[in-house]
């Protein structure tokens, strides 16, 4: 999940230099929604004591 976010962070940042700005403010949003659903998932297996999907 974590993957995904820095993937999209990444394309964010290209689209951002380029010009493209509707194009990098959804992809930093859907970065953003992937990083915190991904430490979400993360803290809940940490205390579950699951190490992954």
């Amino acid at each position: 999940m974590l993957n995904w976010a820095v993937t999209f962070l990444i394309i964010a940042i290209i689209a951002g230099v380029l010009g493209f700005s509707g194009i990098a403010g959804t992809a930093t949003d859907i970065a953003w929604i992937l990083f915190v659903v991904g430490l979400i998932m993360a803290v809940i297996f940490w205390i579950t004591g699951r190490r992954s999907l």
